[in-house]
């Protein structure tokens, strides 16, 4: 390789900038930095500085005391990759030892990944003398879309924070519409009839003027009979003009109702049938403005300003129409602003719906500060954080001024621009107007009307421009709602689904492994559990446990391998056919505000108040229930914050043992109770695995033994299987965690025997 290709280091963006002129005063003659990874922790997990390099003939590395190491390619060098509990490990192996260990922080991961595909690479074609293929890119597990370098997040299952919002997202709501197009007809027809209507008064006031007034003021005799005929006229267009126009606005509001109805219903539902892993990358508060307020201001246009604009636009078509068949020539210098006006709306517009869009992005995050704040109320008064919490509600809400000060400008300059132009067409026609009146071409009577259809004409003209606003706010609503209604769901539906009359409860885990992005989280993961049989999961924190029970329920995919359920394979099965056959017991109880016997009976709300009770007394809840004030009928609050944490678990499992599920995951279902309240709830636990599959993890090993076996984890692969008194034998990973309990069992009694002695 020629020294030409030195100059190639920034061009590929091998090594960030800040690292370049270090990392260049390295590199021999010839050589070329091909990949990277910047480190950010040290031996001890201190922040840290550091860098491994690998070229095309060797691997360099600058570590955190500022000296640098180098490593030939030679046969035998390998450069592992695991990670754990947020920490990357990069390890430098050959056949007798390890050379080097580097630590980072996930973040740094995709880079890791690519040096290690790069160095193979490098490695053999430097020992093979053979040219270097060009490198596999990283796929979407979601959609299998190439990832780019250095993200985690695919661009296409993310489009929806990087397309712009169009008007014509606004015509996709008639398949909302279309149930209700009957109505529509209706009012539209309703609206063509009552802008008729307000169109005569005008027509009328021409021969008031030339057969009454004038000649009235010429020394005739008004003529009563023909007054009260012109008048009853006027009276009778402006009574059917209001009869017409409460028709139509009412049907029409009706049927905007309904559409806004049908469209939260509908994406509230499709919001629930999304993977968690929408959720996850989701706030709570921004889903529930797109469902509220969004849906809302879509309502709001369908029933009122689309009704408006349809009814300006044929205002000023039946107006013009009137115009030109009583003067051509005047009507001409009347429509004159009209050119100018489409000019300012096309260069508004788009300015106006990519404002609107922001303003909506960034009151989402106004909202979750609000859905972040009150449900957490307590932990924010714990910790005296009021201060802080009030001072990121100002900042959002700045934000949130700041964006629709930028929209206000545009629309400011706007709004009145249009007014002074129909306010300048209209002297115009003033002028027109008397200068044909002078020389007789009309009369007073056709200027007077001419005057008075252009005050509606410019009116509506104003009315209609002023609509801009409220449909490029409506087009970046629906184009909100629409990105959930669109997204597509990482745990589908199959195509031919197979329904299992009965569940026996066998699990079969084939080569199961699992990515959130370039992380590997589960690697190869081999499980058979037999019907009726307790598998307790251990391991470390970070070490996959809860991640393979969220694949069993289903609720991701794996991203290799299968898992079966009766010899099934579970994407085979309908989702939620599947899941009423599984019961949940999480470490965290969520309870829905209502009354316990509602909480109880979520699974099954069909349920009689004696299978609630026998549910209840199964999970030792039965008694402390009917301590309270209104026994199963008490509410208790959102998210059960009435109850205490024992209580709230022996509900939940009361909830799981109503729908007797075969199968059954305990996600550390006692890990944050005292030992006292540890004991009811694992009596109520003994109650609910009698003769079914479960699956449990627990935080304290204590608790399973009673499990057949236990399955130990450890970075996403399982090292052990076996009971626990053979585990403990063997010395292994088990054996070292049991240990490490009972020595902060220990520690823990000894802190409290020295507390009570002080």
């Amino acid at each position: 390789m020629n020294t030409e290709s030195q100059n190639l280091l920034p061009q590929r963006q091998a090594v960030p900038a800040h690292w370049q002129q270090e990392v260049q005063s390295r590199l021999q003659a010839g050589e070329t930095a091909i990949a990277s990874v910047e480190l950010d922790l040290d031996a001890a997990l201190r922040f840290a500085s550091g860098i491994v390099v690998a070229t095309e003939r060797r691997l360099l590395a600058r570590t955190a005391d500022g000296s640098w190491q180098e490593w030939t390619y030679r046969a035998g060098l390998v450069l592992s990759h695991h990670d754990h509990a947020g920490v990357g490990t990069l390890d430098l192996l050959d056949n007798t030892a390890r050379l080097a260990n580097w630590r980072y922080t996930l973040g740094r991961n995709p880079e890791a990944l690519r040096l290690i595909k790069h160095f193979e690479e490098q490695r053999d074609a430097f020992l093979a003398g053979r040219p270097v293929p060009e490198p596999e890119q990283f796929t979407c597990p979601s959609c299998k879309a190439p990832l780019p370098p250095d993200q985690e997040e695919c661009p296409i299952c993310t489009r929806e924070t990087h397309t712009p919002p169009s008007t014509w997202t606004l015509f996709r709501l008639w398949r909302f519409a279309k149930p209700y197009q009957g109505q529509l007809i209706a009012g539209f027809l309703l609206t063509l009839a009552s802008t008729a209507a307000t169109l005569v008064p005008p027509y009328l006031s021409m021969p008031l003027m030339d057969d009454i007034l004038i000649p009235y003021q010429n020394g005739k005799q008004i003529d009563t009979s023909l007054v009260a005929m012109y008048l009853g006229g006027l009276f009778g267009a402006a009574l059917v003009a209001w009869i017409l126009g409460w028709a139509r606005t009412y049907i029409l509001a009706l049927v905007s109702e309904r559409i806004g109805a049908d469209l939260r219903t509908s994406t509230y539902e499709h919001l629930l049938r999304l993977s968690l892993e929408y959720f996850g990358g989701r706030r709570t508060g921004d889903l529930m403005a797109r469902i509220g307020s969004e849906t809302d201001r879509i309502c709001v246009f369908l029933s009122l300003h689309l009704l408006d604009f349809a009814t300006d636009v044929l205002m000023i078509a039946m107006t013009a129409v009137i115009l030109v068949s009583i003067n051509p020539w005047l009507a001409l210098v009347t429509l004159l602003p009209l050119p100018f006006i489409a000019w300012m709306i096309h260069v508004v517009r788009d300015r106006l719906r990519h404002g609107f869009e922001k303003i909506d992005r960034v009151w989402g995050e106004v909202t979750n500060v609000l859905a972040d704040t009150i449900p957490g109320i307590r932990v924010v008064k714990a910790f005296a954080q009021e201060k802080r919490e009030a001072a990121r509600f100002r900042e959002a809400n700045k934000h949130n001024l700041q964006i629709n000060d930028r929209v206000n400008k545009v629309w400011s300059l706007f709004s009145p621009t249009v007014t002074f132009l129909t306010e300048v067409g209209l002297l115009v026609v003033w002028g027109v107007g008397i200068w044909q009146v002078s020389r007789g071409d009309i009369t007073v009577g056709v200027l007077t009307a001419f005057l008075a259809y252009i005050g509606r004409f410019y009116t509506r003209l104003d009315s209609m421009s002023r609509i801009v606003s409220v449909t490029q706010k409506a087009a970046a609503g629906a184009k909100r709602i629409f990105d959930i209604l669109d997204h597509v769901s990482s745990v589908p539906e199959s195509q031919n689904p197979v329904h299992l009359q009965k569940l026996e409860g066998r699990i079969d885990l084939r080569q199961v492994g699992f990515r959130y992005g370039n992380r590997a989280v589960l690697r190869g993961v081999d499980l058979a559990i037999k019907p009726g049989e307790m598998i307790g999961l251990v391991g470390h924190s970070g070490s996959g446990k809860s991640t393979l029970v969220n694949l069993i329920c289903r609720f991701y995919d794996v991203s290799e391998g299968a898992i079966l359920v009766d010899g099934v394979d579970i994407r085979s099965l309908p989702v939620a056919e599947f899941r009423r056959h599984i019961g949940l017991v999480l470490q965290e109880p969520f309870l829905f505000f209502g009354t316990i016997a509602d909480n109880i009976a979520y699974g099954k709300p069909d349920a009689t108040r004696e299978e609630i009770m026998a549910a209840a007394r199964a999970a030792n809840a039965h008694e402390f229930i009917l301590r309270l004030p209104h026994g199963y009928d008490s509410l208790v609050g959102e998210r059960g914050q009435t109850l205490s944490g024992g209580e709230r678990q022996r509900i939940s499992i009361a909830r799981a043992l109503l729908i007797d599920p075969q199968l059954l995951i305990l996600d550390e279902a006692t890990s944050s109770v005292d030992t006292t309240t540890e004991k009811e709830i694992q009596k109520a636990l003994d109650n609910l695995v009698r003769g079914r599959t479960t699956i449990a993890i627990a935080h304290r090993l204590s608790t399973l033994r009673q499990a057949d076996r236990l399955v130990v984890l450890d970075k996403g692969q399982i090292v052990e299987v076996g009971q626990h008194e053979e585990l403990l034998a063997r010395g292994g990973h088990y054996f070292r965690l049991y240990q490490a309990q009972l020595r902060q069992a220990e520690n823990e009694a000894l802190a409290d025997v020295e507390e009570n002695a002080a």
